[in-house]
């Protein structure tokens, strides 16, 4: 028998831009998919920026963490490496997923660790009528930013959602990751308005000027 169990009330309040906390997280370098891509965490005060921005951690657990990274900095330096490992595992594994390739048993390895060490702090706790996950020692643990991620990264490679994953198509290497909601899984883009609207453009100015020729 299946148990379902629900995730904490404050998992819910997430604030991302796909859906997806691991997709938002992956999607911390700009042009992914170029040969010069733009990374917008560079230390642990960006992470902590982002972490702060999607709501994994209020204003108060990024002070204290802001605080003890700076009595620690090794520790967090170590910590952006864990991040940045993360994310290049799950941006690789989900964009070869994307594009009908295999997943790479390297980047595997990398979120299955993350996952052993996100158990490791996970319990399980009764609140109200039903089981709700929990932390550890959340506002003291430098890497404990980390954790929702891996969760969110766990649970939608293994659901049905990690077909409807999708890379933007644009060929200038935006790479951005997304979760195409649409009724026959059309999207190509990351929005329409940006990458898309330029595909548009330039399919138009083919036509245009193939009719002149």
């Amino acid at each position: 028998m299946n148990m379902q169990i629900r995730t904490t009330e404050s998992e819910l309040k997430y604030n991302t831009s796909t859906g997806w906390l691991c997709l938002d997280f992956a999607n911390t370098v700009d042009w992914h998919a170029s040969s010069d891509p733009e990374d917008t965490i560079n230390t642990y005060a960006d992470l902590l920026v982002w972490a702060k921005k999607v709501d994994i951690v209020s204003a108060d657990e990024a002070k204290l963490l802001q605080d003890a990274s700076k009595k620690a900095p090794a520790k967090a330096q170590l910590i952006l490496n864990k991040a940045k490992a993360l994310r290049e595992a799950i941006y690789e594994t989900l964009s070869n997923i994307s594009q009908g390739q295999p997943a790479k048993k390297p980047d595997l390895a990398v979120i299955n660790k993350a996952i052993a060490d996100m158990l490791s702090r996970s319990k399980l706790i009764f609140k109200d009528v039903s089981f709700v996950w929990d932390w550890d020692s959340q506002s003291k643990e430098l890497g404990f930013i980390l954790w929702p991620i891996v969760r969110s990264t766990a649970e939608l490679m293994t659901s049905e959602a990690l077909h409807r994953v999708g890379r933007c198509a644009d060929d200038r290497g935006c790479g951005w990751l997304f979760w195409d909601s649409s009724r026959n899984k059309s999207r190509r883009w990351c929005d329409m308005r940006d990458c898309g609207n330029r595909a548009k453009a330039r399919r138009f100015y083919k036509k245009i000027k193939s009719n002149t020729n």
